[in-house]
């Protein structure tokens, strides 16, 4: 079976994937999606993913990612995330809203719209309050605001920008995590490990400078997680936990994980559960395939 890596940058998680592929014996085709120009006319497959039984997705822009995903999947080519998984997890509220209807605990969060709109959601939810991007990674663009003046700097400074994703505000409570919280890998519907990011910063991303430790996954927080995996539409996921005086809550799914800084502590060969779990949907998909031929 040959797995076709979707990349923007060959990273050290992406030569990890490399490594552990040819230790699995699996041959890889790496696909650099910025070269890429496709026929969305035509139903023919480009040149590209000719003999790709399956495709790992590890592109760094969600809108290009998201939009390859749904061409793949329209040919034929099963993906490891689906485009549906993508979509949802890189768009904070879309994933704050699939979490709240299946039951997972989530932290307080507002919409607001425009000016007015925003200040009155962050108002509602009270300071302080975590201003967040719909679409973002690595603890960019966060703002934690700790009173009415603050609040409206930024909400102006967001609304003036004029983009439509800003116009709308997603304001989160602050949760006070102890200068910690919880990554945990899901892949498969199994949390395979986790590890706690430290941080004198509010902001606990290792992007941030957050140091890495293991951490233990007793079954509370294994049964959160997988939880919260399938409220998404499962796959092979990256889930973000706060240690709350509520409890547990999932923070964020990243449906695109990076694993630099997680494998040495854990001890878990995350790219090879990776590379073994894309293949598994390959397989899947193939026996759909001839279970449907057959029935014609």
């Amino acid at each position: 079976m040959r797995l076709g890596l979707l990349h923007s940058r060959v990273r050290p998680e992406e030569r990890m994937i490399f490594e552990a592929a040819r230790n699995l014996g699996v041959d890889v085709v790496p696909i650099h999606v910025d070269s890429l120009v496709l026929d969305v006319s035509s139903t023919d497959r480009h040149e590209a993913f000719r003999g790709v039984d399956v495709a790992l997705d590890r592109c760094l822009s969600h809108s290009r990612g998201s939009a390859l995903l749904r061409v793949l999947e329209t040919w034929g080519i099963p993906c490891c995330n689906s485009w549906s998984v993508r979509e949802l997890c890189g768009d904070k509220l879309a994933t704050n809203l699939a979490l709240a209807a299946a039951g997972v605990p989530v932290p307080h969060a507002r919409i607001g719209f425009g000016e007015e709109g925003g200040l009155a959601a962050i108002e509602d939810l009270g300071y302080p309050a975590v201003i967040k991007p719909l679409v973002g990674s690595w603890g960019r663009l966060l703002a934690r605001v700790n009173d009415r003046d603050a609040a409206e700097a930024i909400v102006e400074h967001k609304v003036g920008l004029g983009s439509t994703s800003h116009g709308v505000v997603f304001a989160q409570e602050h949760v006070e995590k102890g200068g910690r919280d919880l990554r945990v890998f899901v892949i498969g519907g199994e949390a395979v490990c986790a590890i706690e990011r430290k941080s004198e910063h509010w902001v606990t991303n290792t992007a941030r400078g957050a140091s890495v430790a293991v951490h233990c996954v007793g079954s509370e927080l294994a049964n959160l997680c997988t939880s919260a995996a399938r409220a998404v539409g499962g796959g092979a996921v990256a889930i973000d936990v706060f240690e709350s005086a509520r409890g547990l809550l999932v923070n964020e799914v990243n449906a695109t994980m990076e694993f630099r800084n997680s494998v040495a502590p854990t001890g878990v060969d995350i790219p090879g559960l990776l590379v073994q779990h894309a293949l598994e949907v390959g397989r899947a998909a193939r026996n759909v395939a001839l279970v449907a031929g057959g029935a014609l």
